[in-house]
């Protein structure tokens, strides 16, 4: 696997059941007993706003299939990463996943009790997106039922406080707990700092190992590193302020100094989509 990693499970379709067992090719040494990577457990009601994405099709029955993570911005929509929706992630293109599925208000993947599993009816990848750069990695999934109650959550727009250097955020999910291959069955959150877009424009300055651009892109975690998102992550919520700021994208390593995680700007997303603060909970 190249070294800058996408966070999506990339695994061969035919040892999807031994998930947990198997390594992802991350080279970061971190505490065998962090969650997310550097994080702890939640429960789903404190964030409920955040999916998994499915198919047990594809990667076996084993923690209900999951492969990735999603955000609901509205009853029917959900934002996930693009390179989640790629071929080489799937196996086969989006459109031709029997049961692509998001599965909403569900802590613990393993027992399958509690929550929905909601067919997707609709998948749109960024025709923009560019795998080599990861530039515009996001997509839209229009699901065929409306996720229950209030799990959707607000994206913070152009100009948001929560946007700013140096600030608190959150970022949730069911990915690798040790940048070795360690999937956790239950939901797990890392608190991480949103961080200058410069230290991240110096830890990716092109080339093989990626290309940060602050205006599109996001960068949090910690100098020291310790805390981050990794394999499986993709496409999951980075929210500070309560409001959400990022999705899960790519970077080098999981929880490595100097190398933290890269999300996609919710800002541009919106941007890109016309969506605005006033139609974006409608969407």
């Amino acid at each position: 696997m190249r070294r800058r990693l996408a966070r999506a499970l990339f695994l061969p379709l035919v040892l999807a059941a031994a998930v947990p067992a198997l390594s992802v090719g991350s080279s970061a040494p971190v505490a065998a007993d962090s969650v997310v990577i550097g994080g702890f457990p939640v429960e789903i009601s404190q964030s409920p706003w955040t999916v998994a994405l499915s198919s047990r099709d594809r990667f076996g029955g084993t923690r209900a299939g999951q492969f990735c993570g999603g955000v609901a911005v509205g009853r029917t929509t959900v934002l996930t990463a693009a390179h989640c929706l790629d071929e080489n992630v799937l196996g086969v293109p989006p459109e031709r996943v029997r049961d692509l599925k998001v599965i909403a208000g569900r802590t613990d993947l393993l027992t399958g009790r509690g929550g929905q599993e909601i067919a997707v009816r609709r998948t749109w990848v960024n025709p923009a997106y560019d795998g080599d750069s990861n530039d515009g990695d996001f997509a839209v999934l229009t699901l065929a039922e409306p996720v229950q109650g209030d799990s959707v959550i607000t994206m913070a727009a152009d100009g948001d406080p929560a946007y700013t250097a140096g600030g608190a955020a959150t970022v949730y999910g069911w990915g690798d707990t040790s940048g070795v291959g360690d999937y956790p069955d239950s939901l797990r959150a890392a608190r991480v700092r949103v961080l200058p877009d410069a230290l991240c424009e110096e830890a990716y300055p092109g080339g093989s190992e990626g290309t940060y651009d602050a205006k599109s892109m996001l960068c949090a975690g910690e100098a020291e590193g310790g805390r981050d998102a990794c394999q499986g992550d993709s496409g999951g919520p980075l929210v500070a302020q309560g409001r959400l700021i990022g999705l899960v994208s790519w970077g080098i390593g999981c929880g490595r100094a100097g190398n933290p995680g890269v999300y996609m700007r919710v800002s541009d997303i919106m941007r890109t989509l016309g969506w605005t603060r006033s139609t974006s909970a409608g969407v």
